[in-house]
């Protein structure tokens, strides 16, 4: 079977995490039981090997901040770049998204706007139709997000996907075979509601309305598929080098 990572970068929100699980929960159910897939706790260090071990790297969100360059942070940023170098298919999620593009000569830091949660509209760029990942998604679809760090500048050679209405930087690829994206393809509706709700006093003190913003969650059945999509891809590519 195909060998997958699943780097884990931090936990949820307790509340959250009571409820529906933790990050890597989520990301197992959309992928499924049968996946052959470890999951690596890098925030605590546990050391993922090296990067030719693995078929495919998944990385997960965090509470942590980039920008704060800690050093289990750091430590797998340079992984993740090596693993760039090798050509091993990766695909970085949120904090992995803004991890993997600080690793490779990208900004990652705190937004201007603060904290953007909820469900929102993706629109690809023209540079998305021959990505092997992006290439058959519409042109605009829902995915959930929750941050306060963005990328703010991509890395040299980084080809950018997607943007939203307040997020330039939604999905980038860089190398052949190297994804991030700043929304989170593992959330169902369910989870997203529950950040909203976790999340409500400090959305409010920054002018926001957790109510509008719960009442406009909906399923992004799309955003979803990218998961099993990064899985098709490695597959693919272990099946053409074989």
């Amino acid at each position: 079977m195909k060998k997958f990572a699943l780097l884990k970068t931090g936990s949820t929100y307790g509340p959250v995490r009571d409820r529906f699980g933790d990050f890597e929960d989520w990301f197992l159910k959309v992928l499924g039981p049968d996946l052959n897939i470890r999951v690596i706790h890098v925030a605590e260090g546990e050391d993922p090997g090296v990067p030719a071990d693995w078929d495919g790297i998944l990385v997960t969100g965090s509470p942590a901040m980039v920008s704060d360059r800690e050093p289990w942070s750091e430590t797998t940023g340079a992984w993740l770049a090596r693993a760039v170098g090798e050509a091993v298919p990766l695909l970085g999620v949120c904090y992995g998204h803004q991890l993997l593009a600080h690793a490779l000569g990208g900004l990652a830091d705190n937004r201007a706007e603060g904290r953007e949660s909820g469900t929102f509209d993706i629109r690809l760029l023209p540079e998305a139709n021959d990505d092997p990942l992006f290439g058959s998604l519409p042109e605009c679809f829902p995915a959930h997000l929750t941050h306060r760090q963005s990328v703010l500048r991509l890395p040299a050679g980084a080809v950018p996907l997607a943007h939203s209405d307040n997020e330039p930087h939604q999905a980038f690829r860089i190398g052949d075979c190297a994804w991030g994206v700043q929304f989170h393809p593992e959330f169902t509706p369910e989870v997203m509601i529950a950040y909203l709700e976790t999340q409500a006093e400090a959305l409010k003190e920054s002018g926001q309305s957790p109510e509008a913003l719960r009442s406009a969650v909906r399923e992004a059945a799309m955003a979803a598929s990218l998961l099993n999509r990064f899985v098709s891809y490695v597959e693919s590519r272990v099946k053409q080098a074989s």
